[in-house]
This record gives C-alpha cells, structure tokens and sequence, in this order.
C-alpha cells in the first residue's frame, strides 16, 4: 500500500486560533516539508482571504517554481466563476483544491440550491480553471455529514464531478463527526462504487478519533490522507502526520515518501513559529514519548530490549531516555551514570537510589545534570566537586539603557572578572561570562530552550523554576529555582558550568 500525504499546515493548521504564520515562516515551512519530510503535496493558502494570504502565497509559489515543486503545491479555492481561479493563477499557482458541498443540507441550507443547480455552477468553474491550466481536485464539504444523513445525493455529486476533469475527491470529516467504524463503511462505499476514482481522506480530531479514522480509510482503500505538524487546525485540530507515519508504517505495512528522521526537527520548528507547545506525551514527538519511569523498565531494556516495541526513537532522530523519580530504581540510575561516565559501586548505588526516590516523593524534578550533585551531596565523595563558583555579581537595569553586569566567578580555585552590557540582565551576565570564557580559549554550551514556571496561585515573590535546553555536541537541561527569575537562570546556568566541567 503506497499512502499519499498532502500536508495543510500552512491553510488548515493556520486556522488554529492565535496561530499565524509570517511569510518568512511560511515559505520556511513548505522548504522544510517538501525538502527535508519529503512530503507529497502540500496545501498553503485560501483563496480570496487577504493581500497577506496573497503575498505569502507567492513568496512559497515562486520558491516551488525554481525549484521544480511547483505542482505539488495547492491552495483552496471556491465555487465563485472565475475569481478564485483568478487568484491561484495570479500568484502563480497550479493546482486549485475547489472547495464544493459534500451534504445535502449545506448545499440546499446554506447556497439554496439543488444538486444539478450545485454541479452547474461547480462545472463552470472548472471549465474555466482548465482552460487556465490549473489542475483540479474537488473537496466535498460536510463529506461526513452528507454520507450520514444524504448518501444519495453524495453519490449524486461524486457521479457528476467524475464526468469533469477532476484529478482527486477529498472526503472530508469536517466536524470530526465519524467514529472509525463509521468511517470504514462510508469510505468503503466511496471505493467500492467508484474503483477509479482517487480518493483523499481528510480527518479532524473532535473526538479524538482522527488517527482511528485514518486507519480506517485506508483499510478502506483510500489512496491519499490529509495531515498537519503537531495536529494543528480548527477546534481540536487535524490527524498529526507524526501519527498517520507510525499507524501506515507500522500497523498497515504501508509505505509512504515522508523521511521519518526529520520529523522531530521539523515539527520542533513549527511549535516555535505557531507558539503552540507539543504535548510532552505527544506520540512520536512528545518530550517524554522516549523516556521510561518505572524501574522494572529500565532492567529490562538492560537485559534485552523487553520494554521497546517498534517506535524506535533512532527512526525519528531521538534517543531513549530513562526518568529519574520516585518510580526508579537501579537500572534507570545505572543508565543515567553510564551517559554521564560515572562509575559507583552497588552500595553507593543504592544509597543514592533511595535519596532519588526521596526527592521524588515530594515531587521534584530531577534531571540526569542533577545526578552528580545528589551523589556529592549523598556520598560527600570527592568524585564531583563544584569547580565552579560565583564568588559576586551585580547586575543594573534602568529604563532606555542597556542592562549592566559585573562578574566575579572562580574556576578551579582562579578567580575571574569581566563586564558586560546586554539586552535584559541575563543577556547581560552571559556576556560577561562569555567574556571570561573567551579568555581562557573555551567555548561554551548554546542555550536553545529557556522556560519558566510559576506555580499556580502563585505572588509576587513566588518561587520561579527556570529550566534551560543546553546544546554541546549533545542537548542536555539544567535547572534553577529562586524567588528572583534571573537569579533562577543564573543558578542554572551555574549548573551548566559545572556539568561542562567535570
């Protein structure tokens, strides 16, 4: 089975509220689909919405057209005569999604009109798109809907738009109505009546069945699925490709063009430029997908991979981690130590096993970086000591001017100093730090990632958790906690140095 993928990122996904993407951002996203996930089509834009929506556009279309994407670029258009048509041509397209209705009651309730009435106007269109050269797919609108409550009059327009020149039919879910039984017997009875005809499947999540749906349409024999990164779109979103990749390759043995290993990447960059974070437990690209918790876990993963199954992280550019908490035991310890080269002996192990599922218990976070310091704190060893320090630091802030800030750090028992200017206060210490480093012919981890927590209900002087994504040849997290949210950064920032060090 060979699954074609149109993404919609770039139309559906943008209909997610609060999300819009600059131009820049946009042609960005389509370089990264169809170059690096090698997606099939890709959906980027309505027609008629806006100068903006214009613009953007055909910034992606003529990037398309230089380098040879051209016609696996779409954007949707309407039943209007010739003004959609107009649109996509004048900015340079060559494919029109026309956007016609796939239930009786929104042809009749909301265009006031009868099928034959419907098919007319729709033929028009598309006589005129032809004689453009644009190439036309057809969405049914309310697809769902109209096989529930109208299937003969679904059939009735399906009948009438294959006597067109119409390369594919979208079947869309467009309220997220079916469930997957539903969905595997209205696609079968579009695939059994019309054999010819290439179908597409376009599912929403309101009852987060989207992925079930998708399953169910190409056991079906649907030939193309609609997806979006990170499961952007209206309401509850579209099917994420993350998960139509895992279903199609792993449960349907399928086989689809997408390169699996740049999925991570590329949906990371999308949750940057929409600002709408990916749940941690996100299938597939979700912070903690990776990550075992419970001992038992780990011992088995030790022994002989007993706790993996066929999502291997190494498919997607990840790598398996192992939590530390309350649930740990000797095993995921074990892990951790062994990523970070150091050795202890099974009694110290064990004591430090305990101290973990102490911390755990009330419920704080604990970090692979933060082993060192529990096994120093735990042991009074000598195996890790604090290398660095801040002997003193000052830091100034005032309205229309550059932040201020003076360092005074010991490294192995040297003392250093430097100022620097910066745009906030830490910008301002990192400088200074960066200063320092520089001096000593060192480079120092990129900061990629900063977030920071408040607890709920939480005053003025709350506690703040600043947690901050390290990259040095490998990505790593250091934490900080202090009343004060740059004193937290600085904290971990400290940590950072430390780990580095030893």
């Amino acid at each position: 089975m060979k699954v074609e993928i149109l993404d919609t990122t770039l139309r559906d996904g943008e209909q997610t509220s609060g999300v819009s993407f600059t131009d820049s951002e946009k042609l960005t996203l389509a370089q990264q689909l169809l170059e690096e996930l090698k997606v099939d089509r890709l959906e980027v834009a309505s027609a008629r919405v806006s100068d903006g929506e214009f613009k953007g556009a055909q910034k992606i279309l003529n990037w398309a057209k230089d380098n040879g994407y051209l016609h696996q670029v779409e954007i949707l258009g309407f039943v209007d005569g010739t003004i959609s048509v107009d649109w996509i041509k004048n900015s340079g397209g060559q494919v029109i999604n026309l956007l016609c209705k796939g239930s009786k009651k929104h042809c009749e309730g909301q265009l006031k009109k009868t099928v034959e009435q419907h098919l007319a106007d729709i033929e028009g269109t598309i006589k005129y798109a032809e004689k453009q050269g644009l190439t036309i797919n057809v969405y049914l609108e309310d697809w769902s809907n109209g096989m529930k409550t109208s299937p003969e009059y679904v059939f009735t327009m399906v009948e009438g738009l294959l006597k067109m020149p119409v390369s594919r039919i979208m079947l869309p879910d467009t309220l997220g109505v079916l469930n997957h039984i539903e969905t595997s017997k209205y696609c079968g009875e579009m695939t059994s009546r019309f054999p010819n005809a290439h179908f597409d499947f376009h599912a929403h999540n309101d009852y987060d069945l989207s992925v079930a749906n998708v399953y169910s349409a190409l056991e079906a024999g649907i030939s193309g699925i609609h997806t979006t990164l990170n499961g952007l779109g209206e309401r509850a979103g579209n099917v994420p490709l993350s998960s139509v990749i895992g279903i199609v390759k792993d449960h349907l043995n399928g086989d689809l063009n997408v390169d699996e290993t740049k999925l991570y990447k590329v949906c990371k960059i999308v949750e940057s430029f929409s600002g709408v974070r990916i749940p941690a437990n996100k299938p597939l690209i979700g912070e903690f997908v990776f990550t075992q918790t419970s001992g038992i876990h780990a011992d088995g993963d030790s022994k002989d991979n007993l706790y993996h199954n066929d999502l291997n992280p190494a498919r997607f550019g990840r790598t398996y981690t192992y939590a530390l908490g309350k649930m740990s035991g000797k095993a995921n310890i074990k892990k951790n130590l062994d990523e970070l080269g150091i050795e202890l002996t099974k009694e110290e192990t064990k004591i430090v096993t305990q101290k973990i599922i102490e911390l755990g218990d009330k419920k704080e976070s604990i970090t692979k970086e933060d082993l060192p310091y529990i096994i120093n704190d735990v042991l009074r060893s000598q195996k890790l000591v604090d290398r660095v320090k801040i002997k003193n630091y000052s830091l100034s802030v005032a309205q229309g001017l550059r932040s201020m800030a003076t360092l005074s750090i010991e490294i192995d028992g040297k003392t250093y100093e430097k100022t620097a200017s910066g745009d906030g206060q830490y910008d301002a210490f990192m400088n200074s730090l960066h200063l320092i480093y520089k001096d000593l012919g060192e480079s120092l981890p990129r900061l990629v990632d900063y977030e920071v927590h408040i607890p709920p209900g939480g005053e003025t002087d709350a506690l703040v958790i600043t947690t901050i994504r390290w990259e040095n040849g490998k990505s790593f997290k250091t934490r900080g906690l202090d009343p004060d949210q740059t004193v937290a950064a600085i904290k971990a920032t400290i940590k950072m140095l430390n780990v580095i060090r030893n």
